[in-house]
């Protein structure tokens, strides 16, 4: 069934965001994820609302959202800085969402993808504007969860890329 979807006003744009930040707030990803939609078809550029979804949509990593869906929104973020802290981010809660889902391979997986965060970070560490330490914060947040969590290690012998490609396949948190 379709649907033709009604428009909202580029007034109402501020307090769309402040209802998307509060459904990401209250766990409601589906739902900011929608309001984002709504702000993007009225302004296709505007970075916070695309920001926004590629959160929403990174909150959804649980529900077996592909990453593809938020990689996709992060080639349309501005600065050498954002693109580099998103796709750390993105990178980031895959290996969380892997950790939670567990099974044959989640602790290579979620280190292959915690390590990728970690270089994502990095990169974004040299683009970062003085006193802007938000990247060093989630690389060291990466960093423990490697050194705190045993399970979290790459196969012995074995390129972590490849413990990525090898697990589960066809699993749909693999599409990254």
């Amino acid at each position: 069934m379709e649907f033709e979807l009604k428009s909202i006003s580029v007034q109402s744009i501020p307090e769309a965001l402040k209802k998307m930040e509060r459904y990401r707030l209250l766990n409601e990803p589906r739902l900011a994820e929608s309001i984002c939609l709504d702000i993007l078809a009225v302004v296709p550029d505007h970075q916070q609302a695309l920001i926004s979804l590629l959160l929403a949509r990174t909150d959804q990593f649980d529900l077996q959202l592909p990453a593809k869906s938020a990689q996709e929104i992060l080639t349309r973020i501005e600065g050498d800085y954002e693109r580099a802290y998103y796709a750390g981010i993105i990178w980031e809660r895959l290996g969380h969402a892997r950790i939670r889902q567990g099974g044959s391979g989640a602790g290579a997986s979620a280190y292959h993808a915690l390590r990728e965060a970690m270089a994502h970070y990095e990169r974004a560490i040299d683009f970062s504007s003085p006193g802007n330490d938000d990247a060093i914060l989630r690389w060291n947040t990466c960093a423990r969860v490697i050194m705190q969590n045993p399970d979290v290690r790459p196969l012995p012998d074995e390129d972590p890329t490849q413990a990525w490609a090898r697990d589960e396949a066809g699993s749909r948190i693999a599409d990254a």
